[in-house]
């Protein structure tokens, strides 16, 4: 190590990502610095502690993976509950489970057989059959008909990504899993939880012993941050590395109005989805469900998407080809800078992660990075 540089690793962005490629490079004896421009570390699956919930401040956070490593790699700095993701839709004061399943068919169609079910998707898809799916609309119609779409894919489709079904491309919607079975489980993932105590837990064991510094906007004082470490790992927006220079990339992001309700149980399930055009927010979550909460009092939150702006968090990448394209050109900035500086995560990679996805990217990286020097 250069004897100027105080750091082996500069980590701009304390989430997942960040925090994953810390501990490793951490075990691996180097030295090590963590910025946030947030206040708290974490990123995304940072939970604030509310009457004693554990409330997912940046939307539900469900852990589930099918890779063992993954699995045991978490478990080393948190033991993990038995949660399973069993959403319910509401449409029109009507409840239906999810993913679609035997209770759904029987729901919307008073089936009670899986032949029976079939049958009726085939007739509801016989009138669609013909067409060449251009949008989202004549690609959900042609995989479900009409009945499924109206009710439970439409409305909330079109809230979260802000524009007309038919506006939206058809790949979004690549295939719709269909269940012949009475299993509500969301994932078919072999393990899933949430952390007992909550994911700060997780954070904590992956940056024990590790220099974090948070409300530390790192394009404010890049050079001098960059000065001090030998290579930099960035999480944060790959456009805002380079200044925008070849323009901007588009993101969806959310909002979240988060109570404290005077109930014990305010909706008897985590998270219910709103799939009605008129209601503006998604699903309403509620916190102690994920952990099984005892408490007097509950905590809600209503989630609405929106447009993203410097002003809020980018969440969901928005690929389609323009982006897409414009992502592949700063992947070639990137690519002729790989040396000093190394990239990863969601925000990096212009692509939606879920945890395990991000963990196993990280310590894909890490293990690259460590073992190659």
């Amino acid at each position: 190590m250069d004897h100027k540089k105080k750091y082996d690793y500069l980590i701009v962005g304390a989430g997942l990502f960040g925090s994953v490629f810390a501990y490793q490079a951490n075990k691996a004896g180097k030295k090590v610095l963590v910025i946030d421009k947030r206040s708290h570390l974490g990123g995304n699956i940072f939970c604030e502690n509310i009457e004693g919930i554990n409330v997912h401040k940046y939307g539900a956070h469900i852990f589930h993976t099918s890779n063992k490593e993954v699995w045991d790699f978490v478990n080393q700095f948190v033991e993990f509950n038995h949660y399973v993701n069993s959403p319910i839709a509401r449409y029109k004061n009507q409840l239906f489970n999810l993913p679609f399943n035997m209770n759904t068919f029987y729901q919307l169609w008073g089936v009670t057989t899986p032949e029976e079910a079939m049958q009726k998707i085939e007739e509801q898809r016989k009138e669609y059959k013909d067409i060449q799916p251009q949008n989202l609309e004549e690609q959900a119609l042609s995989l479900a008909g009409k009945d499924i779409y109206e009710t439970l894919i439409k409305g909330y489709t079109e809230k979260q990504w802000g524009r007309s079904a038919t506006e939206i491309p058809s790949f979004i919607i690549k295939r719709l899993p269909f269940r012949f079975t009475f299993d509500n489980n969301y994932f078919n993932d072999r393990y899933q939880g949430i952390p007992v105590g909550g994911y700060n837990k997780l954070t904590e064991g992956l940056l024990k012993g590790i220099e974090v510094m948070t409300d530390v906007n790192y394009f404010s004082d890049k050079e001098n941050l960059d000065a001090k470490s030998h290579k930099v790992l960035y999480t944060g927006k790959i456009d805002e590395f380079f200044d925008c220079s070849l323009g901007k990339l588009e993101y969806r992001s959310l909002h979240f109005d988060t109570k404290t309700i005077e109930t014990s149980n305010y909706q008897g399930n985590a998270v219910v989805n709103y799939t009605e055009k008129e209601i503006p927010y998604t699903r309403i979550i509620e916190h102690k469900h994920f952990e099984f909460g005892k408490q007097d009092v509950s905590v809600i939150t209503k989630e609405y998407p929106h447009e993203y702006s410097k002003d809020n968090e980018p969440y969901y990448p928005m690929n389609n080809d323009h982006n897409n394209t414009l992502f592949n050109r700063y992947k070639e900035l990137r690519d002729k800078i790989s040396g000093k500086y190394i990239f990863g995560g969601r925000l990096a990679d212009y692509k939606y992660f879920d945890m395990d996805d991000t963990i196993e990217a990280s310590l894909k990286l890490s293990s690259k990075e460590l073992n190659n020097e």
